[in-house]
C-alpha cells in the first residue's frame, strides 16, 4: 500500500488515480488529519507528498514525515510542495522563484537515474509553482536529480535513502512520461 499525503490540492487526485492505473492500492489522507504514528502504523511501501497551496510550514505533517522517512528508511516521492518539503525538513531553504509558473511547459534535464531511469535526458513537464529549493542551502543528504535550462532545481534524490522530489507536475497531461516517473519510482521500493 502507498500512503498518499493530501496537502488540500486537486491534483493529488490524479497521483492518485496514476498510481491506482500502475497496480498500486492508495490510501489518502489529509496533512492535518492524522498522526504519523498512525500512518507508520499501516507499514505502507511507500508516502507520496502532494502538491499544495502555500509552503512546507504550512504543509500539516508533511515536513515531520520527510524525517521520520529520513531516520526510518521509508521511501518517499514528494511531488512540488512535497518536494520542497523533502529540502526544508533537512535544512534547506525555500525562496521566491524568480518566476511564477502556472501550467506552464518547461525542458527539464535530468541525470537519467532513480525515478528518471530509461526516460530521455530531456523532456516537457508542466510546473505550478512560486517557490523553489535554495541552492546555495541544499541539503548534504540531497543531489540535484533535474533542472531547467536556466538552472533551477526540478528535482532531488537523497544520498542514502529513497527519497525522491520533483518541483514539476508528473500527473499532469502536459508533462511527458508521467506514468513512467511514477512506474520507477515504485521499481525502487520493490
Amino acid at each position: 500500500m502507498i500512503i498518499l499525503i493530501d496537502n488540500y490540492d486537486s491534483f493529488t487526485w490524479n497521483l492518485y488515480h496514476f498510481l491506482g492505473d500502475l497496480g498500486q492500492k492508495v490510501k489518502v489522507f489529509r496533512n492535518d488529519k492524522v498522526g504519523i504514528d498512525k500512518l507508520i502504523g499501516l507499514k505502507p511501501k511507500a508516502f507520496v507528498i502532494s502538491p499544495g497551496p502555500g509552503e512546507p510550514t504550512s504543509a500539516g505533517i508533511s515536513v515531520d514525515l520527510v524525517r521520520r522517512c529520513v531516520d526510518s528508511k521509508i521511501p518517499l516521492l514528494g511531488v512540488c510542495l512535497g518536494h520542497q518539503a523533502i529540502a526544508y525538513a533537512l535544512n534547506g531553504k525555500i525562496i521566491r522563484a524568480q518566476k511564477i509558473f502556472h501550467g506552464k511547459i518547461c525542458e527539464i534535464i535530468t541525470d537519467e537515474k532513480g525515478i528518471f531511469t530509461d526516460i530521455p535526458k530531456n523532456f516537457n513537464a508542466t510546473r505550478y509553482h512560486s517557490l523553489v529549493i535554495e541552492e546555495k542551502s541544499l541539503p548534504n543528504d540531497l543531489y540535484v536529480s533535474a533542472r531547467t535550462e536556466e538552472g533551477t532545481i526540478m528535482g532531488v534524490r537523497h544520498k542514502n535513502n529513497i527519497i525522491e522530489g520533483i518541483q514539476f507536475h508528473p500527473e499532469s497531461i502536459a508533462t511527458e512520461y508521467g506514468h513512467k516517473m511514477l512506474s520507477n519510482f515504485l521499481g525502487l521500493i520493490k
